[in-house]
Order: C-alpha cells, then sequence, then structure tokens
C-alpha cells in the first residue's frame, strides 16, 4: 500500500485513534492518587531540582530571566518527547493480544501513546503559562514560532516511536536500553544548559540532534522572547519530518510480522 494508501486507510481509523488515546490517558491515571497532577509534576520536580543546585548551590549565571523558568521552559517540550517515546515504544508490544486477533492499522497503538503524552503537554502547559505572571516574564509576538516549532517536535516524536515500536517487537531489548538513551539524550539536548554556553566548536556537534535546535527555539521564543536561531531551526525542523517519513516507512514495512513474532 502506497503512503496515501495508509494515511487514507489511518484517517478511516481516527475513531479507534481516539478511543485509543482516551483509553491511554485513563489507563495512565488510574488508580492514582494525584491523577492528571503528575504530568505537571514531572517536568516541575525537575525543575526544582534543577534550580536548587545551579541556582542556589552553584549559582551559575544563565540568563536574565529566572532559573525555574529557564529551565521549565525546556523541560516541558522535554518531557513530552520522553514520556512519548517511553509509551510509544512499548505500545504494539503491550496490545499484543490485539494486533494477533483484529485487523487495524498498528500505528494506531504508538499514535495514541503519543496522543496521550500530548495531552499531559497541554496540561503541564498551563502552569508554564501562570509562571510568566508569577515571573513577569513578557510574551512577545515571537512566540508565534510555536506553530511550526511544536508540529516539528511531533513529527520528530512520532517518527522515533514508530521506530522504537517497531525494532521493540523484534528485540525486547528496547525497554532495556530506552531508559539510559533518554537519560544521556537529556543531557545531549540544551535543557539544564543554552546553547550559548556551549563553546563554538562544539555547538554544531550538539546541534545534530534535533531534538537540541526544537527545545532551544521553545525557550527562546517562550521565556526569552527573541528569534530563534534560523539555521539550526531549519536543520531540526528538516531532520523532524525525513525521521516522521522514514519512522512510518519502516513501521508499514515491519508491522508485516507483528503478529507472528509477538
Amino acid at each position: 500500500m502506497t503512503l496515501t494508501g495508509n494515511l487514507s486507510e489511518l484517517v478511516k481509523f481516527r475513531e479507534l485513534l481516539l478511543a485509543f488515546t482516551d483509553k491511554e490517558i485513563k489507563i495512565r491515571y488510574k488508580q492514582t492518587l494525584l491523577g492528571f497532577l503528575w504530568a505537571i509534576l514531572q517536568p516541575a520536580a525537575l525543575t526544582l531540582i534543577f534550580s536548587i543546585v545551579f541556582g542556589v548551590f552553584l549559582k551559575v549565571s544563565f540568563s536574565t530571566i529566572p532559573y525555574p523558568v529557564f529551565a521549565y521552559s525546556a523541560l516541558l517540550p522535554w518531557s513530552f518527547l520522553s514520556s512519548a517515546l517511553s509509551f510509544g515504544s512499548l505500545s504494539v508490544v503491550n496490545n499484543s493480544s490485539l494486533v494477533t486477533k483484529v485487523y487495524f492499522p498498528r500505528e494506531i497503538m504508538p499514535l495514541s501513546s503519543i496522543a496521550a503524552a500530548f495531552f499531559d503537554f497541554i496540561v503541564a502547559g498551563l502552569i508554564f503559562i501562570l509562571m510568566f505572571f508569577i515571573f513577569k516574564v513578557p510574551i512577545g509576538a515571537n512566540i508565534a514560532y510555536l506553530l511550526i516549532i511544536i508540529p516539528s517536535l511531533l513529527a520528530l516524536t512520532i517518527g522515533i516511536s514508530l521506530i522504537l515500536a517497531a525494532i521493540n517487537v523484534l528485540y525486547r531489548d528496547v525497554r532495556f536500553v530506552l531508559p539510559i538513551f533518554l537519560q544521556v539524550f537529556m543531557y545531549l539536548t540544551p535543557i539544564i544548559y543554552s546553547v550559548e554556553q556551549i563553546p563554538q566548536k562544539y555547538r554544531v556537534y550538539v546541534l545534530l540532534n534535533p531534538a537540541a535546535g526544537l527545545v532551544e527555539s521553545f525557550r527562546d521564543v517562550t521565556v526569552l522572547n527573541r528569534s530563534p536561531q534560523m539555521v539550526p531551526l531549519a536543520y531540526s525542523i528538516a531532520m523532524s519530518f525525513v525521521i516522521l517519513i522514514l519512522g512510518y516507512a519502516y513501521f508499514k514495512k515491519k508491522e508485516k510480522v507483528f503478529a507472528d513474532v509477538i
């Protein structure tokens, strides 16, 4: 089936995608005391830890804005990416009983996990908006760049999740390797630091990571109220959609053997 045919089929099953997403959100917070607050606690807790270590103990100066806002502005998109990859990579294996019995586009499973993580992103984003008022951070016209940055972040997340979900069906090592990968990936992404703090000769290597340009741009256009660096952003956008296309093609190629392998 062609790419257009696969997308058309996915549209036909859109109600199933919504149902899977609703189920994913409910299961994630079922029998929890704090419920949706967990979507806020992850980036908030890391922001607090980083603020104490770097802002209080080490007294490192990062920018003209308070460090909690500086850190949260990067942890917000990063937490979405990390959560989506964690749940999306396991989605096909976790629904193995459905894969072997019922036909539907298999990409619905990782997509529903990503949609649930995006719901968390929106909830955590409400706290981000509140921080603007608490710390009196001005909001400028550059925030309109989010209309490009967020879809690109989604494209990157979907592409990587589809690749990991397919590989995890074939090799269950993914669930052991992924936490290590995400931990290293976090420090290779400008979250607790800014790209400007990296020596010029090393910046290009950090910015090869497509998430780096997106996270840095997210921070630039929100709390720093300035235009993003266009070259790194353009590279990240291009790489995100390349990874999306390659990831989707790889997933559709491998899904033919999912039922047999699972």
